[in-house]
């Protein structure tokens, strides 16, 4: 958030137009908040055509979710290079652009903790979609990160330690689902070796690499906040160049973790994932499967196993000579969509 020095500007001067005596050390701002309003505006845009342009290649709903940060980032620096560009050559400082700053700043670092708490989580990686409990733990989180951060701009009495204390949490149950994550993907891969079996590899081990990565990002992430909420200097000597550093640490962050969860061609099976994660015993997905004809399938009684899909080339044709491949799903999860299988037909479950 920037945190914009009015209180080292002079006092209003009235000449038809509200005129005021500026630091010449800010001078350089609107030419910061320039350059790095391009860097992002260019980010966004490409994380957008990059997120369509491969839409049909996984799941993609996070990468959605994650272009909300690069736009509210480019508007919050839209608003910066606005309000200071009129300061100095328009010499007028508007008090609403100021507020505006202020207000998407905020906003800029609540939805990068959402964000990194839905990577945390495993959405669109070890799962479809959030369990309710993890949807209003998020929310819960977002919310009270939000109002705490709003109250320590204003400088609102306590609110730093409340502050201090929702970043201890937060980062306290990013690091524990990242942690988590690792390990069942860990026990996936053991079991794959152990078992010789190899289908399900490649889509593991790439998930283990990203949040391995994603870690990586996050420990970076938490020292960061720390050295910026330690170094408290307000002082307008080399502001600038405190404002460069911080906006290029965000920017290669953000471009570090943005890289790492694109969308792209992943490895084969990486969307095989459940729509929940399981509380139980986590096992590898389907990686056996047995084909047999249709006579044999209606004496087929294992509930282990899902329900056989047909590999006819549509849902409406049908064949006497059709083969329905039985795809068997982990004890722990309990598949209901039976009237998926058109959609699955010929491809792991």
């Amino acid at each position: 958030m920037i945190k914009l020095p009015i209180r080292r500007m002079t006092e209003f001067e009235s000449i038809g137009a509200y005129r005021i005596g500026l630091d010449e050390s800010y001078r350089s701002l609107p030419s910061v908040y320039l350059a790095f309003l391009s860097i992002w505006f260019v980010s966004a845009c490409s994380w957008t055509i990059n997120t369509y342009n491969n839409r049909h290649l996984q799941t993609n709903n996070l990468q959605w979710t994650l272009a909300s940060v690069p736009l509210i980032k480019a508007l919050q620096l839209t608003l910066s290079f606005l309000f200071w560009y009129s300061c100095f050559h328009l010499q007028i400082c508007s008090l609403w652009m100021s507020f505006g700053v202020y207000v998407t700043g905020v906003i800029f670092q609540t939805a990068s903790f959402v964000s990194f708490l839905l990577i945390s989580h495993g959405y669109c990686i070890m799962c479809e979609r959030l369990s309710v409990t993890e949807r209003r733990t998020t929310a819960s989180l977002g919310c009270v990160f939000y109002l705490t951060l709003v109250g320590y701009r204003a400088s609102v009495p306590y609110f730093s330690v409340l502050l201090l204390l929702n970043y201890f949490i937060s980062f306290y149950v990013i690091f524990h689902h990242i942690s988590q994550n690792l390990l069942v993907l860990r026990e996936q891969l053991s079991f794959i070796d152990n078992e010789d079996v190899h289908a399900m590899h490649d889509a593991v081990y790439t998930k283990y690499i990203m949040f391995k990565k994603f870690q990586g990002a996050m420990q970076i992430v938490a020292m960061a906040e720390t050295v910026i909420y330690i170094n408290m200097d307000d002082s307008s000597e080399n502001y600038w160049i405190r404002l460069l550093v911080r906006e290029w640490a965000q920017f290669c962050i953000f471009v570090y973790i943005g890289w790492t969860f694109r969308s792209r061609d992943l490895a084969p099976r990486f969307s095989v994932m459940p729509t929940l994660k399981s509380k139980g015993e986590l096992v590898v997905p389907p990686i056996y499967s047995i084909e047999m004809d249709a006579e044999t399938f209606r004496d087929f009684t294992k509930h282990e196993w899902h329900i056989g899909v047909p590999t006819t080339p549509s849902c409406d044709e049908s064949s006497m000579d059709s083969v329905l491949v039985i795809i068997q799903h982990p004890h722990a999860y309990r598949p209901t969509a039976a009237g998926k299988s058109c959609q699955s037909r010929g491809q792991p479950v």
